[in-house]
């Protein structure tokens, strides 16, 4: 355990930033099996929605500095592909 008071806090603020993350990459996963089952679907109107869905989720993301932006833009670039493949 921590013995100083500026570890105490760190370790306070660490617990707390561990659960925010854990929602948006919560957030994260339900909203990309939506777009997946949306594309499996192939319900175009499902698949703009859900997409531009996703697309916000990972935009707050890499605003918060949970993930880095090539890989945002690696992974949108991906789910774009897909739309344009079906």
């Amino acid at each position: 355990m921590a013995n100083h008071a500026s570890a105490i806090k760190r370790a306070r603020q660490n617990k707390v930033r561990k659960a925010v993350n854990s929602q948006y990459l919560s957030k994260l996963r339900t909203a990309l099996n939506k777009f997946k089952s949306s594309v499996d679907s192939k319900n175009s109107e499902e698949i703009v929605k859900s997409f531009k869905a996703v697309n916000s989720i990972m935009a707050k993301a890499q605003k918060k500095g949970i993930f880095k932006k090539r890989n945002i833009s690696r992974k949108l670039s991906s789910l774009s592909k897909q739309i344009t493949k079906n």
